[in-house]
């Protein structure tokens, strides 16, 4: 007891000796709480747990150190689980044993360069959509950089910097001082990139193709995006087979999505299904498929298609959003090592 405290007459002392002991019970207590907190929230600090929990039981004159181990400890663990989900994404689902397949996520998206269904331009509400999803690859179309309708916005830069992910841009087209075209997104390593414009026969709009290679568990797969004809269906045939011509010489797995701007009634569909899978269909997803308009879906015209062999779709999936005139396409697909 401290000179102050002896002075006192010996009421006043036990006043005193009341309060301190009340302030340390409520000192436990606040300890007491931290540390379920803690425990429930990671199990692997369990012996913190413990030992803050008992260190008070042993000794009261340690409560202050123990109850700053455990803010310390819960302010921790609260960390780790906001930051997990932002890296979840960035590695391929690893094989569960030796030779074991890996899980490859892809989207195709139109995002109307940044023009929702409700006609307000929000590029970041595109990014969301990306970001929620989880795709280690995504094939855009519609996409401006520097054009004076978007304000002059390099929109790819801008998606990779609001997505963390890095891109490859395909100048198809000149329009109002900028360019205009296709892109892709990549959580993996781009290790090349190919362009390719597409010959037609009246369109205005040029159009083309977009190819990046990337290394998935040690393969290289290439990845294809594309946005076709939608007003005449024999130039969007004729963009079809120049499409799969380039794309001959490819003997690594190979994934194309796009808008093709063709139902499956339609020529185009049927041609590329002459050398490709449809994943909606190989995934047996619920539902048609249909991805535009996007407030009231009612035509199938955007794809992901993939060279069977080492790639297998496992599920396919439509995510609800006025993001864009178009809904995402997204598919997970399985890379066998063989």
């Amino acid at each position: 007891m401290r000179l102050k405290e002896l002075t006192q007459s010996p009421q006043r002392r036990r006043g005193l000796v009341k309060a301190k002991v009340k302030r340390q019970k409520a000192k436990v207590k606040r300890l007491s709480y931290f540390s379920l907190l803690t425990f429930a929230f990671c199990l692997p600090l369990r012996p913190l747990c413990v030992y803050c929990a008992s260190a008070v039981n042993r000794n009261p004159r340690r409560t202050q150190l123990s109850f700053t181990v455990a803010r310390a400890s819960l302010l921790l663990v609260s960390v780790i689980l906001i930051i997990l989900p932002v890296f979840q994404p960035l590695a391929l689902s690893s094989p569960a044993t030796p030779g074991a397949a890996t899980r490859l996520r892809v989207m195709s998206y139109n995002v109307h360069v940044g023009i929702g269904a409700d006609k307000r331009n929000d590029l970041a509400r595109i990014a969301e959509v990306i970001r929620r999803e989880r795709p280690h690859l995504v094939g855009l179309q519609e996409i401006d950089r520097g054009v004076e309708r978007t304000k002059r916005v390099d929109q790819m830069v801008e998606l990779a910097r609001l997505t963390g992910m890095e891109y490859a841009f395909a100048h198809n087209l000149d329009y109002q001082g900028g360019q205009y075209g296709v892109a892709v997104l990549s959580r993996l390593p781009i290790l090349a990139v190919d362009h390719r414009r597409l010959r037609h026969m009246r369109e205005a709009e040029r159009r083309g193709l977009l190819r990046v290679e990337v290394s998935v568990a040690g393969k290289t797969v290439n990845f294809v995006t594309t946005h076709l004809d939608y007003q005449n269906h024999d130039n969007r045939l004729f963009e079809t087979r120049q499409l799969t011509d380039a794309l001959k010489g490819i003997n690594t797995p190979l994934i194309v999505v796009g808008d093709f701007n063709d139902e499956p009634s339609g020529d185009s569909y049927k041609f590329m299904l002459e050398q490709f899978a449809d994943a909606w269909v190989s995934a047996s997803a619920p539902g048609d498929g249909l991805t535009y308009p996007a407030d009231k879906p009612a035509k199938r015209i955007d794809y992901v298609f993939y060279r069977s062999g080492p790639l297998r779709a496992r599920r396919a999936w439509i995510p609800q959003t006025q993001a864009s005139d178009h809904l995402p396409l997204v598919v997970d697909l399985e890379l066998s090592p063989r």
